[in-house]
């Protein structure tokens, strides 16, 4: 036991043995990775016949032949540009109605008893079911997409935001109190900042279903430019698996990078003093 003791820092000392943190919390998303390229060669090489190879072509195909055409690459990047713009207007729309909703159910219990459960039953309805009744309504075009992604992504604002401020301080609500601030003072200087953790953790949640709304609007609202699931939609009809499997792609790392930014964005506001912020 004394010289294990006594090894350790030792060991600990040796610039050599020392991994940069950067590196270190790197490490498992590489491994995920490599682990996922191997399984996705195994499937395709392994498991599948030559002839059914189309339904999973391997990595490397579906970067020299869909990924490294500039035609094609091209075409994916301004239909995800067209995504995105839908997904962020969408988010912005969610955000602001859903935070406007939350504070106004917090200010009172009888706006509560009647907006939420219609935020429920919002939330309960597959958004597929309302589309044919989006596209009646709205026409098939950018409005129609960013409503659905507006459906999609409200709900958790309105749950968090409204959860945040019902869970403030008990004793600082009875500081406010006895300081004689008006409802307004203390939503702005309590309510609010209390529940900012909780607002900005339902923005990164509303941030990756409003581009999974987006999505969907591209299949199913065509009209005006396409978006990268229009592609989706044409590439499987075609079986082009390498457009397919790297549009797929494409808008996965569009997924990730939204999160990305939100987990940043949620960093700097909350900051140090909230543990969602560390």
């Amino acid at each position: 036991m004394v010289g294990l003791a006594i090894a350790t820092p030792a060991t600990r000392s040796v610039p050599g043995w020392r991994i940069h943190p950067v590196l270190r919390k790197a490490i498992a998303p590489v491994v995920s990775i490599g682990l996922a390229l191997a399984a996705w060669y195994a499937v395709s090489l392994v498991l599948l016949a030559p002839d059914r190879r189309f339904l999973l072509p391997p990595p490397h195909t579906v970067l020299t032949e869909s990924l490294m055409d500039p035609a094609t690459l091209e075409m994916m990047l301004r239909a995800l540009a067209v995504t995105a713009r839908v997904a962020v207007t969408g988010l912005i729309v969610a955000a602001l109605l859903g935070v406007a909703i939350g504070v106004l159910m917090s200010q009172a219990k009888v706006i509560e008893r009647v907006v939420y459960p219609y935020a429920v039953v919002l939330q309960a309805i597959p958004v597929l079911a309302v589309v044919p009744l989006i596209g009646l309504w709205f026409g098939y075009g950018t409005t129609a997409r960013t409503i659905v992604c507006v459906l999609i992504a409200v709900h958790p604002i309105i749950a968090m935001t409204l959860f945040g401020i019902q869970s403030v301080d008990g004793n600082l609500r009875e500081l406010f109190t006895l300081g004689r601030a008006n409802r307004l003072r203390r939503l702005v200087s309590l309510e609010l900042p209390a529940a900012l953790p909780s607002i900005m953790a339902s923005l990164r949640t509303a941030a990756g279903l409003s581009v999974t709304g987006a999505i969907i609007g591209d299949i199913f609202f065509a009209k005006g430019q396409p978006g990268i699931g229009t592609l989706l939609d044409n590439f499987r009809a075609r079986l082009q698996s390498e457009d397919l499997l790297a549009a797929l792609l494409l808008a996965a790392l569009f997924g990730v990078a939204v999160f990305a930014i939100f987990t940043v964005a949620q960093r700097l506001t909350v900051g140090r003093w909230h543990a969602s912020g560390r």
